[in-house]
């Protein structure tokens, strides 16, 4: 069984608690390690994700907003990126994303929230609709594909609370 580090409970940090919730139950299920890479970001950062293309919106539910259902105070941040934690380093592989999102699912489907979690392999579906094992998750990317020919923004680690897409 793995364990959150101190860097990505740190990185936890102003995530909504719902998406927190999820995170903190999907690295006790999951097979393979992850670190929360990053949680909320400021404006200035999304900026320059999107000028680096290594994201496509400044309206990331990664940047601090009020709680989408209006239920928490404050702003906060709706998504985080889930890393695979290889040999000591954060990998970007799909074969390792897999069973992260694989305990993703798990961990909102048991907390009854799967219908308001939104995964960046499957842009246009929530989790409550394919969430299942490494491979069903695989499946689910090859088909979100093909729903979408041509070049999408697949986004493996990244995994928000409310809002498709």
């Amino acid at each position: 069984m793995f364990q959150l580090g101190s860097k990505s409970k740190s990185n936890l940090v102003g995530v909504h608690p719902i998406m927190a919730a999820i995170v903190t139950r999907a690295i006790e299920l999951t097979k393979q390690d992850f670190m929360v890479f990053e949680g909320p970001r400021t404006l200035e950062r999304q900026k320059k994700l999107v000028a680096s293309g290594a994201s496509k919106t400044l309206k990331s539910m990664h940047i601090p907003k009020p709680d989408v259902y209006g239920k928490v105070p404050g702003e906060l941040g709706h998504a985080v990126d889930l890393v695979p934690y290889i040999d000591g380093q954060a990998r970007w592989e799909w074969g390792a994303i897999y069973p992260i999102a694989a305990a993703v699912g798990q961990a909102a489907t048991e907390q009854g929230v799967a219908d308001k979690v939104c995964w960046g392999g499957v842009w246009d579906r929530w989790l409550n609709a394919y969430a299942g094992d490494a491979a069903a998750m695989k499946k689910a990317v090859e088909a979100y594909a093909a729903r979408h020919p041509g070049p999408d923004f697949l986004d493996g680690p990244h995994f928000q609370i409310g809002r498709l897409g």
